[in-house]
């Protein structure tokens, strides 16, 4: 029972950007499970995660919110802490992705992708870091990808973006983690979602992405929701600053 206790999220608020679908839905519905209360915020309907969090007899709060628009932040956070009271947790997961060859990636694409999984990651980290400080604690938990380790094909923009977001990781740990919030991020391999829906329609790239995986598969949204949790809950209480891969083994082959 006290290893239990280790991870319940019981009396906490978490605020999840892009809980519409994939990722973000996986880890909103696993923070659900642990006991916690979730905000959605993002640009797409929530009814499918409202739906399967209520299930869980929690609360779900949707926010609209296009985070690629000047001010997005900072109203989120205050329409958050406005509506619902707190945030206890933050997971820092909207982000959007552009495919082209780099000498003919173009300047509004790479704007797009940097505005989005670096600019707004940061604003809201310290908007809701601010709100963590008053409060004297907090898990701030940012999604970073392989590409915060390795460079990609065909993606600059966010290979860019997500060694960033990697880096701010370990920056806002450092001036955080001794004022009671601890700033962690994770970094999933190759998932079935959204994002890589164009990979995995590629016969010769999925299969070379399958071979190079030892687990021998694709990840699903349901395989963040322990390390979420973890990173969520005082089973991590001294645990701040890391990059947590969650790859089926692809960085060590």
């Amino acid at each position: 029972m006290m290893t239990q206790s280790f991870f319940a999220l019981t009396g906490k608020v978490a605020l999840v950007t892009g809980a519409s679908r994939g990722l973000g839905q996986g880890m909103a519905i696993g923070l659900a499970e642990a006991g916690a209360d979730v905000i959605g915020a993002g640009i797409s309907e929530m009814s499918e995660t409202r739906e399967k969090i209520e299930a869980l007899g929690r609360s779900f709060y949707e926010i609209k919110a296009d985070l690629s628009e000047p001010g997005a932040a900072k109203q989120l956070v205050e329409k958050a802490v406005s509506e619902v009271g707190k945030i206890d947790i933050l997971v820092n997961n909207a982000g959007i992705i552009r495919r082209t060859e780099a000498e003919n990636f173009s300047d509004e694409d790479w704007n797009d992708v940097i505005n989005v999984n670096l600019n707004s990651v940061f604003q809201i980290c310290r908007e809701v870091g601010n709100h963590m400080l008053e409060n004297g604690s907090g898990r701030i938990i940012n999604i970073a990808s392989m590409l915060s380790f390795q460079g990609g094909l065909r993606v600059p923009a966010y290979t860019a973006s997500k060694h960033a977001v990697a880096g701010l990781t370990k920056s806002l740990a450092n001036e955080w983690g001794s004022r009671g919030i601890n700033v962690n991020a994770i970094a999933p391999g190759y998932m079935e979602t959204d994002n890589t829906e164009a990979l995995r329609a590629n016969e010769e790239r999925n299969a070379y992405i399958t071979s190079r995986i030892p687990k021998g598969q694709w990840g699903k949204p349901e395989d963040l929701k322990g390390p979420v949790i973890f990173l969520a809950s005082e089973a991590s209480s001294y645990v701040n600053g890391h990059v947590l891969c969650v790859d089926g083994g692809w960085m060590s082959s």
